[in-house]
């Protein structure tokens, strides 16, 4: 094809999305299915695929392991022209076989207790040896997870390893045998090399540039989840794998007692029993991860932090679109998958000052079981690899594998986010219309952390309004500088765009972006002179806004969604609760047919009692750290719900 051909379909199709725009401004609100499709691939009757692993075979078939223990190959898994996938057994008899790698001819897969290497020797579609490469110990325990592999630029393995929790102490992670809580090396004739530990549940591996990643699920000493470049010797919070910190070929020479010099671990008996570390509110000098960067330079925070309830409760698989466009605008960044929301992020990340740090975004949700495993098809499409059973999740399935499609429409979206000297650097996939860009009222940020503490989880703490000077909008319109001057390093920096629209009149699909921002870059800071103050609420005539009031009253009006779903947000209440579908937990409408007052769901809410709700598997965590004034404004709104009697 010419220049001239090429420029003409060039302008054919850039006209033609356009179009779609103008057109679905007119019709209706754009959503997340009109620029990606979930389709369903069919197994056949009587087969539960619960998906640990998923691999890209050379031909294009994809294979499956499962936490029943079998390795599945798929055949035109695209179901090209409407026809069937084909699947057939090529291993079984594995113990939980959470992750699956294709490498020279062989399939490697991560069971509870070893790597290992599944060879069809005769090429019958059938694995003929099971070579264990190595093997690791297991107690036992049911937490005692293995992920992986993934491989690394020398050809060896990465393989991460959960930890398990106490007998008294149930809810403390503890590595009860070698190597718990951490990430291991293994080389292809069997030698391991411990690589690094701080790991509680480290579920999701991945390989971007050469560098090893992973991501962390919140829990005891994890405030909330987040995605860490892992070097050799990294340390990453919890304390559990430094009992073996010891050993000669450790590369961690932080012990547990220099840990518990510096953070209180909170492990002490009352009455001869253990009691639970709980958050402590209004806690007047919480301990915070970075600080321990100066005692101990081995501490590796997070690169990016994935606020809990908002990006997942539950992150998953971490992969790098390397599909040259195929997949949309979005090529060579990160998207991460959650289990228990059974969802999709996006996240691009950057190197400032010798750290990694960057953006994270909300992609697609909708799946209909817990997205534990992706990887790319030779057609650039997604497979995602679904299970719930044990953790629980949304959806509406138990288990699956599961395509993402992009339908060739590239959404109005924030592209990427950069830090700069004196704030963010913010590129779209559209040019933004300059009236909404440069009014500040179009833009909403919040800076916060979270605590270091063997409670589980933590609120988010330290929250301060940034002070937003001002904005300018790029010549093209594709890029918006937000000068913001109070920064904070290790904060994680989220910054809302509610008002900002593309120059068709669409707004951002997913308007909050969050960054950590582990160091602030140097270089030049944008002067006052050109940047825009502009707000258009000064410019309006003043509106009284109704105050609302707080009251304990079973009686008091209940807000309406649109007035409650900020507060549920806020307090991470939709991470595992949906209006009126069971997702982890039971619908807020089916808490509402309890009859619960105001003031037991506000107990409840402080100290859940799993017993009501046997059906689920997941057990809520207590959530002190709720403002009263919220909880009883979420418990008003729960009761409104309540069907009126007859």
């Amino acid at each position: 094809m010419n220049m001239k051909k090429k420029y003409i379909a060039y302008l054919i199709s850039l006209l033609s999305i356009t179009s779609f725009h103008v057109l679905a401004q007119l019709n209706k609100t754009l959503t997340e299915d009109d620029y990606y499709k979930i389709l369903t691939l069919p197994t056949p009757e009587g087969m539960l695929l619960e998906v640990g692993g998923v691999a890209t075979l050379p031909d294009g078939r994809i294979a499956v392991s499962t936490r029943r223990g079998d390795v599945w190959v798929v055949e035109n898994a695209a179901m090209i022209n409407g026809t069937q996938p084909k699947y057939t057994l090529f291993a079984s008899g594995l113990h939980e076989a959470l992750g699956l790698v294709y490498k020279d001819d062989a399939l490697y897969v991560a069971q509870r207790g070893e790597l290992t290497k599944l060879i069809d020797k005769n090429g019958d579609g059938k694995a003929d040896i099971y070579e264990t490469v190595y093997a690791w110990p297991i107690s036992g325990h049911y937490h005692e997870y293995s992920f992986g592999p993934k491989i690394a630029p020398d050809g060896s393995f990465f393989v991460t390893c959960n930890v398990a929790f106490g007998d008294e102490e149930w809810w403390r992670g503890e590595s009860r045998v070698p190597w718990r809580g951490w990430t291991l090396k293994i080389s292809e004739d069997g030698t391991m090399e411990p690589w690094a530990t701080g790991m509680r549940s480290p579920c999701g591996l991945g390989m971007i540039d050469g560098e090893f990643f992973y991501d962390d699920n919140q829990g005891d000493w994890q405030g909330t989840g987040g995605i860490f470049h892992l070097t050799k010797g990294s340390f990453t919070g919890h304390p559990a794998g430094l009992r073996w910190a010891g050993r000669d070929n450790s590369p961690i020479n932080i012990t547990m007692e220099q840990l518990y010099a510096k953070v209180d671990p909170r492990q002490f008996k009352r009455e001869g029993q253990y009691v639970k570390p709980e958050n402590v509110p209004d806690e007047k000098d919480p301990n915070l991860f970075y600080t321990l960067k100066n005692d101990f330079p081995q501490v590796r925070t997070a690169a990016v932090l994935l606020p809990h309830g908002v990006l997942g409760i539950s992150n998953a698989e971490i992969v790098r679109d390397e599909t040259d466009g195929k997949f949309g605008p979005f090529a060579g960044q990160i998207f991460v998958g959650d289990q228990g929301q059974s969802k999709i992020m996006r996240v691009v990340m950057e190197k400032v000052k010798g750290e990694f740090q960057g953006v994270a975004f909300d992609f697609k949700s909708g799946f209909q079981s817990g997205v534990l495993r992706m990887n790319w098809g030779h057609d650039g499409s997604m497979y995602a690899g679904l299970t719930n059973r044990g953790w629980g999740s949304a959806g509406t399935s138990t288990a699956g594998l599961q395509r993402l499609v992009w339908t060739g429409k590239i959404p109005m979206e924030m592209k990427t986010v950069s830090a700069q000297p004196d704030g963010f650097e913010i590129e779209f996939t559209y040019p933004v219309d300059k009236k909404t860009a440069e009014d500040l009222d179009s833009y909403f940020a919040r800076s916060y952390i979270y605590k270091y503490h063997p409670a589980y989880g933590s609120p988010t703490i330290n929250e301060e309004k940034l002070n937003i000077k001002g904005v300018k909008v790029s010549e093209d319109g594709m890029k918006v500088r937000v000068v913001i001057d109070n920064l904070r390093p290790y904060y994680l920096h989220e910054v809302m765009l509610a008002g900002v629209k593309s120059t068709d009149g669409l707004p951002v699909l997913h308007s909050t972006a969050y960054y950590t921002l582990n160091n602030i870059p140097d270089g030049d800071k944008l002067p006052l002179s050109e940047l825009s103050t502009k707000r258009s609420s000064a410019m309006a005539k003043p509106v009284k806004k109704p105050v609302l009031k707080t009251t304990s009253s079973s009686t008091k009006k209940a807000l309406t969604y649109a007035e409650i779903e900020p507060l549920l947000v806020k307090n991470t209440c939709v991470a595992c609760h949906q209006q009126n579908k069971r997702q982890v937990g039971p619908a807020f409408s089916d808490i509402a047919k309890r009859k619960y007052s105001n003031e037991r769901i506000v107990e409840l809410i402080y100290k859940p009692e799993p017993k009501n709700w046997p059906e689920h598997e997941t057990p809520m965590a207590a959530m002190p750290q709720v403002p009263k004034s919220d909880a009883l404004q979420i418990a008003a709104w729960i009761n409104s719900l309540r069907a009126p009697a007859p």
